[in-house]
């Protein structure tokens, strides 16, 4: 249940209830991550915004290579609500169950690419110790394994930007729609 006033899309009244609708048309329905930022409405917007781009705008990175590594983050932060939304997104593309849930228990064992395995090791090692990162030469790693810097700067987009909404999912007590699919990727 969360843990703040939430106002939903039938009790929603001038910009709200245009960016509700906004949402509801190009994302087929409301997440419940942002309702929760209903009293602020300008937050969703920047929120939408910053999802964009980090998720949808060129990038030589696969759509499906951040969703993954959402999904890498979000169980290192044990975020139940991103790791079911991001893991439908991953098997959108992937479009093999049996892998998706490999990569959801320990991505190390998801059948992933020597690039895709040293991505999800940076993305779990830039959300458990930050701090480490650079002892553990892991930017080194993946320039040596042919990750461009882009690539890298992605990744690190990517990783950030999880760790922000799963720490408003987390202490907001964000829930799990009833019907957690059905967007549009």
């Amino acid at each position: 249940m969360a843990k703040i006033k939430v106002i939903q899309p039938e009790e929603a009244e001038g910009k709200l209830k245009e960016i509700y609708d906004g949402l509801s048309k190009s994302r087929g329905k409301i997440a419940e991550v942002h309702k929760i930022q209903s009293l602020n409405p300008d937050s969703i917007v920047k929120h939408m915004e910053l999802y964009k781009t980090i998720m949808f705008k060129q990038s030589p990175l696969k759509r499906w290579q951040r969703e993954m590594l959402g999904v890498v983050v979000s169980k290192a932060n044990e975020c139940e609500y991103c790791q079911i939304h991001h893991a439908e997104a991953v098997n959108a593309y992937w479009k093999d169950m049996d892998r998706t849930n490999a990569l959801r228990a320990d991505y190390t064992t998801a059948d992933l690419s020597e690039k895709d395995l040293l991505l999800c090791e940076y993305a779990a090692s830039l959300t458990q110790s930050p701090h480490r990162v650079n002892e553990h030469h892991l930017v080194e790693k993946m320039k040596a394994a042919d990750i461009t810097d882009r690539e890298i700067l992605d990744a690190t987009l990517v990783t950030s930007y999880f760790n922000f909404v799963n720490r408003i999912v987390i202490s907001l007590g964000v829930e799990l729609e009833e019907n957690p699919g059905g967007y549009n990727y």
